[in-house]
């Protein structure tokens, strides 16, 4: 897990306690954002349906592309209590969301070019699962909006034989490469 970039929760395990060792899952996540005339809009996320993909701000100065992507696999919400170094002096239960996200990443960003100045779209390819950061968890809060996410056809599947590793990313469906779509 990068822990320079703070989308990314990074809080030590020994610190932070489930009340009664209950986590919530839940169907939907709202994400309020402001359109390009200024007005107010709204995206649904559902991670059992297509409309499960985000985009987040890249902030690590070593991403060669400003934005990150990532596929939300759960919507979680715990109520937890913090007893680490920098506790605020209470030891009262909070809320706590999180997404459980598998991360994309750019394909070849550095030398094929990338943004409106490439006047091409982005390419995106999942993270291998057996691979250190395939998975994380993101705060809810620094997701910008809902992104629209293709498959490019022409590379074809990455399981050929439609049997994947994980039931939880369900990536016996994944595809090859992919699409940012504008």
């Amino acid at each position: 897990m990068n822990t320079n970039d703070p989308s990314v929760y990074s809080l030590e395990a020994e610190t932070v306690y489930f009340r009664k060792d209950l986590m919530y899952r839940h169907n939907l996540l709202r994400v309020n954002y402001t359109t390009y005339d200024v007005r107010r809009a709204q995206d649904t996320l559902n991670p059992r349906t297509d409309h499960r993909d985000i985009m987040l701000l890249s902030i690590n100065q070593d991403m060669v592309h400003e934005y990150r992507y990532a596929r939300i696999i759960g919507i979680f919400h715990i109520n937890a209590m913090y007893s680490g170094p920098q506790r605020r002096g209470d030891y009262n239960t909070h809320p706590l969301q999180f997404l459980w996200v598998r991360w994309f990443e750019v394909v070849d960003a550095a030398t094929v070019g990338h943004g409106w100045s490439s006047h091409g779209l982005d390419m995106l390819r999942f993270t291998r699962i057996d691979q250190p950061g395939a998975f994380g968890f993101v705060n809810p809060i620094d997701v910008l909006r809902a992104c629209h996410i293709v498959p490019r056809f022409l590379h074809g599947r990455r399981h050929t034989d439609r049997k994947g590793l994980s039931v939880c990313a369900r990536d016996a469906d994944d595809w090859t490469n992919y699409f940012v779509n504008r």
